[in-house]
């Protein structure tokens, strides 16, 4: 099977990548990466100087370019697609949701309009379960039939997106599956987002900047959990269905700095509570039992288990966490913690 990953150079599809070339030797993957602040070529690095390098190409492109994807296409004539490539942090899309709409909806809509064009056999499109909105805590976790209500204008490019994959399973028969998972956490991730931005800032003694009161509750899953889950759409799921995948570890924000503090032997006098980001959802978490049902999803990983690998793994690759956390990165998050004061 040769499959296009758009984003392969980002967080959750870098992980994709070695997993599928990892678990299939008959496996061939092109990714297409725009190569944005958060997807690092780098990442491949370790894939390419491998035997399984010679089964992965790259190509720089930007799903919201038709003309680039029809010829990615054209050449490469891949069997499936699964589309990972997306602006993702919800405190950049209040800043400024305008790169949102671009690649997250408009190139949504270029990516199926060409693997339509190119008969694609099987479409996979990851989304969030922040399209969901936010549960109270006496709220019954989220299934597939939840309503839609974003509340930041990350999950509204995300939902918006959700419809358009939906629309052409609908209105044309393309056979397109949707994915919704919760928090990720594990190796590569962009150091933005909370569990590797609090593991440098740990490691470095600076205060670790919390959210409000920091009881806003995610449920958490180890990325090679969410790869399984997505390889498992890829193959077996039904086209229109939507699969919501989760981690079984719902934990306040809190919770889960406390426990990275502890693990790595820093004082719980770090943490510093920062006025509340805008519209900032509440609870999230997710029913997986239709993946479960029909796909035979279950996460082997829990909570415990992949901090301490993400740990281990951030702690023998500080040259890459360093590099990618540095320059455009830096001056935005400074910037933007420092409004939150």
């Amino acid at each position: 099977m040769k499959i296009l990953v758009t984003g392969g150079c980002g967080f959750i599809g870098t992980n994709f990548i070695y997993y599928m070339l990892g678990t299939y030797p008959d496996v061939e993957i092109v990714n297409l990466d725009k190569l944005t602040y958060a997807g690092n070529r780098a990442n491949m690095a370790p894939l390419e100087q491998s035997p399984m390098g010679t089964r992965h190409t790259f190509v720089r492109a930007d799903i919201a370019d038709p003309v680039a994807v029809r010829a990615i296409l054209a050449d490469h004539k891949p069997d499936a697609v699964v589309n990972f490539a997306a602006e993702s942090h919800v405190d950049r899309s209040i800043h400024d949701p305008a790169p949102f709409v671009t690649t997250n909806v408009m190139g949504v809509q270029t990516l199926l309009t060409a693997a339509m064009e190119a008969n694609i056999e099987r479409f996979v499109h990851i989304s969030t379960d922040e399209v969901y909105g936010s549960l109270t805590p006496e709220d019954p976790a989220f299934t597939e039939d939840n309503h839609l209500r974003p509340n930041s204008p990350y999950s509204a490019s995300k939902a918006s997106a959700d419809l358009f994959v939906r629309a052409f399973w609908k209105t044309y028969g393309f056979p397109a599956v949707v994915t919704r998972c919760s928090n990720n956490y594990g190796p590569w991730q962009f150091p933005e987002k909370l569990i590797p931005l609090m593991i440098k800032l740990a490691e470095e003694g600076q205060p670790l900047p919390i959210y409000g009161d920091g009881m806003q509750v995610r449920d958490w899953i180890f990325v090679t959990d969410h790869c399984r889950g997505v390889d498992m759409a890829l193959r077996n799921g039904r086209p229109g269905a939507i699969y919501n995948f989760g981690g079984n570890a719902e934990k306040p924000n809190i919770d889960v700095v406390h426990s990275i503090l502890a693990a790595m032997g820093r004082p719980e006098t770090l943490v510093t509570h920062v006025k509340d980001r805008p519209g900032h959802d509440r609870r999230y978490a997710m029913n997986y039992s239709l993946a479960h049902r029909e796909l035979g999803f279950e996460p082997l990983y829990d909570f415990e288990r992949g901090l301490r690998e993400t740990l281990d793994w951030y702690a023998a690759n500080r040259e890459w966490r360093d590099k990618v956390a540095s320059g455009e990165y830096r001056t935005f998050m400074d910037a933007w913690y420092g409004e939150r004061k």
